[in-house]
């Protein structure tokens, strides 16, 4: 089936399938037992239903068919999708290792990577000396980044709407990047998203919540939003014709990778392991100051939006790679310093 132009029918169908999905698997997820229930580190009230990174799975599914041609290339994409929803559900009810997760996504990467053939093969001119090219090491490099776009939106989840909100922010910016690029297929995917996770915060956070009551994303969502995200990517920055340069990418998940990263590089100093769990993510951070969880919420998706924003300027004015790049690196070590410090700051910050 060829992919239609009318970009309103895409936002439109996968905006209402997804809301009617969410309404067929509330009482089914009651009935199995595929419910978030409160303990000592989860505060919300009764238990909730873990369905809707499974409605967004089916919404995507059902969206391929009506409106994105088959190829190998999505075929490959929906079957990884399948495999990380179903690790995510596993999780969802088992709470399965990191250790195990993160083997099960560099597997679930290389079905991509080696499947379909598209790798980091051409990180863009990032230093004003040429393309940098990763010739033996883009495969491993590719499925390194894959799974650490999984785990970094993954570990967004923890307060109502974060990981639906920098979802949309980067959906929407790669609307933006495909449409400019004329890569409808890719365009697609990204306005799936974006309407799904729409009618995601609608149950989440807003008002069919009152109505039909409140459900969460569940791994299995935010793992596929995270495998979804890095894929498009790599297909964006790396096809025959790449609609937008590697350095691009950077800005448009930069609130995830920067908090992954700084919250990893905490634990290590700390003498524990960058793979453990803990409280001391940007969000819980943020409340632990005395912001109510939609001021933090609110915060972090604005300063997720202005990063994006930067990219797609300098992505517009094709503002130089090295510049980009910098400047990230840039906010990266300012990040990473103010939090590795804020307790100190926040003290100083008082006695003045």
């Amino acid at each position: 089936m060829e992919l239609i132009s009318s970009y309103e029918v895409i936002f439109i169908s996968a905006f209402l399938l997804a809301c009617l999905t969410i309404v067929g698997l509330r009482p089914i997820a009651a009935n199995i037992g595929l419910v978030d229930r409160p303990d000592s580190r989860k505060k919300h009230l009764g238990d909730v239903p873990l369905i809707g990174g499974i409605a967004i799975y089916f919404t995507l599914l059902v969206m391929s068919q009506l409106f994105i041609p088959s190829s190998q290339l999505v075929n490959l994409y929906l079957i990884s999708c399948s495999f990380m929803v179903l690790i995510g559900a596993l999780d969802d009810f088992y709470d399965v290792s990191a250790k195990i997760r993160l083997i099960a996504q560099l597997l679930i990467a290389s079905i991509l990577v080696m499947g379909a053939g598209h790798a980091l093969y051409d990180m863009g001119d990032l230093f004003s000396f040429g393309n940098v090219k990763l010739g033996l090491l883009a495969i491993p490099i590719t499925l390194l980044a894959v799974a650490t776009a999984i785990n970094a939106f993954n570990m967004t989840d923890g307060i109502d709407g974060l990981v639906g909100v920098l979802g949309i922010v980067t959906f929407s910016s790669l609307c933006v990047l495909f449409y400019w690029g004329g890569n409808l297929e890719l365009f697609a995917i990204s306005a799936t998203f974006v309407s799904a996770l729409s009618a995601f915060l609608l149950f989440n956070l807003g008002g069919l919540r009152r109505i039909f009551g409140k459900i969460f994303m569940g791994d299995a969502g935010s793992m596929m939003i995270g495998l979804t995200i890095i894929w498009l990517l790599v297909l964006g920055t790396q096809n025959g014709q790449p609609s937008f340069r590697p350095v691009t990418a950077l800005w448009m998940i930069a609130i995830p990778l920067m908090d992954m990263f700084s919250v990893m590089h905490r634990r290590i100093k700390k003498g524990k392991s960058p793979l453990s769990a803990d409280r001391d993510h940007l969000h819980h951070i943020f409340m632990r100051f005395g912001l109510t969880s939609k001021t933090a919420l609110i915060l972090i998706g604005i300063a997720s939006a202005t990063f994006a924003a930067f990219g797609l300027a300098g992505e517009y004015w094709d503002i130089s790679e090295f510049v980009m790049l910098f400047v990230f690196i840039g906010f990266f070590v300012l990040y990473d310093y103010v939090f590795m410090h804020v307790w100190k700051i926040s003290r100083w910050v008082r006695k003045g």
